[in-house]
């Protein structure tokens, strides 16, 4: 299969067993979390293995090497993204997260959102229907380190604030219109923002780090500590918040 096609039914297959892992384990709380961190790591690097032998691996639960450095095609991947909320009964905000980055692009990705039986993958991905011109931009944060440039954005854009667990299901509700604007400051990883960023391109939608400049993967350090993912039509604006905000 194609390589898009591989990044949904990779997606796939660790949503899978997560479902039946929450479902099925007796674990909870950190618990659940840790088993299925490991678990849903297992799947996708043996899968990789099988499938691209060749490429290389950045995983969040797996052992970094130093040969993705060198390699032209490396598989980024976050097992289970929101392992907090998967770890919670009833919460949906957890994800899967799978991208190809390939000669200095993101080429591919996919993000599964298990527990609503969803995988949005590239290369089509439906864009948001049209936001409410009236309506109060709604701005997804973290649940544990909202930063503070969130709440003077939604201040100087008389926005609303929302509190969401992985940055997956983050992105994920701004591709299906659900959230205006996902802003991020204080720390993240390749691998938080890989698959979300692939497929919020690929739905036409703005992804740029918070100063506007592009986001840059398979780097030696793979921390990325920022992210703003929007519509086209509103980042200039949201920028220019950002930009205020942190004056």
């Amino acid at each position: 299969m194609n390589d898009h096609a591989l990044a949904a039914d990779l997606a796939a297959a660790a949503a899978s067993l997560l479902r039946d892992l929450r479902a099925g384990s007796g674990l909870a709380g950190r618990d659940l979390g840790a088993e299925g961190d490991r678990r849903a790591h297992e799947v996708l690097a043996r899968r990789l293995a099988d499938e691209r032998p060749d490429d290389a691996l950045l995983s969040e639960e797996g052992r970094d090497d130093a040969a993705r450095l060198v390699a032209e095609r490396v598989w980024i991947v976050d097992p289970l993204d929101g392992t907090r909320e998967y770890g919670e009964d009833g919460r949906t905000d957890w994800a899967v997260h799978v991208a190809l980055w390939e000669r200095g692009d993101l080429v591919a990705g996919a993000v599964a959102l298990p527990a609503l039986d969803v995988v949005l993958a590239t290369p089509d991905v439906r864009p948001p229907p049209p936001a409410d011109a009236s309506a109060a931009p709604r701005i997804v944060v973290s649940r544990s380190r909202a930063p503070q440039v969130a709440s003077d954005v939604a201040a100087a854009l008389g926005g609303e604030l929302v509190e969401m667990g992985s940055a997956g299901a983050k992105t994920a509700a701004v591709v299906r219109g659900e959230i205006d604007v996902y802003l991020h400051a204080g720390g993240q990883y390749e691998w938080d923002s890989a698959a979300p960023v692939a497929v919020a391109l690929a739905a036409g939608l703005h992804a740029s780090r918070l100063d506007g400049s592009p986001l840059v993967y398979n780097q030696p350090d793979p921390y990325l500590p920022d992210l703003l993912v929007c519509r086209v039509e509103q980042a200039d604006r949201v920028l220019s918040a950002v930009a205020a905000a942190l004056r």
